[in-house]
């Protein structure tokens, strides 16, 4: 086998292995706020506390998500991924065993700053190995794997309610540790490539990364864009429930699952999808990736339109699929437009940022729908505030253009720089 053969089987092998720990990544931040019922039997406290434990971890990993961008651009990511998985799997077991609120409240602190570690470090080895060609579409299939994480979060659920709340973490949490273990062996790391800013250090310190990237008006409209995008997401995810059990009068479980399972695969489906045409798309050139994902956002705001102003249950879910399949090119194709943007030596911290205003956004987003839910404000209002998000974003996303000191065209693999 050739060297750009086995550096390329390689590359599919670590968005393989990578698969299966964003899969864990989100099934062990989720599984906890679907087991409600269980939790507070064994453990009492009132819904302002039940919430703030997911609002404690959303704090912590927001707030670090930079810092931990900065480590995997400083040192190595297989490393920092592999760290990551084993402590906030340690933390999924400890879990198990907290006794008051206190701990709990601790535990979801802490494994907040352990999961921070995990998303931009693992997009950057991805993006370190595809280069062009297949770059979005090999970021869209770990995309997958998270999607299907948050899916999967009702199997804590299942497993609380054939044994007891503290079962399913102790069992994801034995399971993420072994796992760890199995990746020290197999994990590869990537080269990296070379900086292409002229004389660049090629290590600096956390506040010089961050004014590399704010230095670049793109990277203001790319910040921006997935703060909005985050906004809309978060909006229509999080009340979609709500409006089918009050608009089509369905039971909690039925609202739930109608709204909730067809959008979470339309989404699975999308970041595949999104992620294929944007590398066939940019082979002409490179600033299609974000012509993909603008289309796909003004396919998305009439769908989640369409859903909302419905009588027709089954059109109000076709118009769920529509956005869920189309918005989801976003989530296939931010690393690698921020590839086009940001320095190829601050790509990971560039990634936490962003990560970190969208956390700061979801929070805010969810505190206000429930202002607007407890001042009888119609529902479908804040679809129709997302569909106008949604245009809004594809509006910012079009100003984002190469960077002139970044390379955009597909690089090959065999120009690493040394890692530290």
């Amino acid at each position: 086998m050739t060297k750009p053969a086995q550096l390329m089987s390689k590359a599919w092998l670590c968005v393989g292995l990578l698969w299966v720990v964003a899969l864990l990544n989100y099934l062990d931040r989720i599984m906890l706020t679907t087991m409600r019922e269980s939790l507070i039997t064994a453990i009492p406290m009132n819904d302002k506390q039940f919430g703030s434990l997911t609002s404690i971890f959303l704090l912590v990993y927001g707030i670090l998500s930079p810092f931990a961008g900065f480590m995997a651009d400083r040192f190595s990511r297989r490393l920092i991924i592999i760290g990551s998985l084993f402590v906030w799997s340690a933390v999924t077991w400890l879990t198990a065993h907290a006794q008051n609120y206190e701990q709990l409240l601790a535990a979801r602190a802490l494994m907040g700053i352990s999961e921070a570690f995990y998303i931009p470090a693992a997009m950057a080895l991805i993006v370190d190995y595809h280069r062009g060609p297949t770059r979005s579409l090999a970021s869209g299939i770990h995309m997958s794997g998270c999607l299907l994480g948050s899916g999967l979060g009702g199997v804590g659920a299942w497993l609380a309610q054939g044994h007891d709340w503290a079962y399913a973490f102790n069992l994801f949490g034995i399971v993420g540790i072994v796992y760890s273990v199995v990746l020290v062996f197999f994990l590869p790391e990537a080269p990296r490539e070379k900086s292409s800013t002229p004389n660049a250090v090629p290590q600096a310190s956390f506040l010089p990364a961050l004014k590399s990237l704010f230095s670049r008006s793109s990277f203001y409209y790319a910040l921006i864009f997935w703060g909005i995008l985050g906004m809309a997401g978060w909006g229509a995810a999080g009340w979609m429930p709500t409006y089918f059990k009050e608009h089509f009068h369905l039971s909690q479980t039925e609202a739930g699952f109608r709204a909730a399972l067809p959008l979470q695969i339309a989404a699975m489906i999308g970041v595949v999808v999104g992620g294929a045409l944007a590398d066939f798309w940019s082979r002409k050139n490179e600033r299609n990736r974000v012509f993909v994902v603008v289309v796909g956002l003004l396919l998305a705001a009439p769908g989640i339109m369409f859903a909302a102003k419905t009588d027709v249950q089954l059109f109000a879910i076709g118009g769920l699929v529509l956005y869920g399949l189309t918005r989801s090119f976003a989530d296939s194709n931010m690393m690698p437009i921020l590839c086009m943007v940001a320095d190829t030596r601050y790509r990971a911290t560039g990634y936490g940022v962003l990560n970190f205003f969208s956390c700061l956004v979801g929070g805010a987003t969810n505190y206000y729908g429930g202002v607007l839910r407890d001042a009888h404000q119609n529902v479908s209002d804040i679809f129709k505030f997302s569909a106008i998000s949604l245009v809004g974003c594809a509006v910012i996303l079009f100003l984002v253009k190469p960077s002139k000191t970044v390379k955009t065209a597909a690089v090959a693999l065999e120009e690493p720089v040394k890692t530290a």
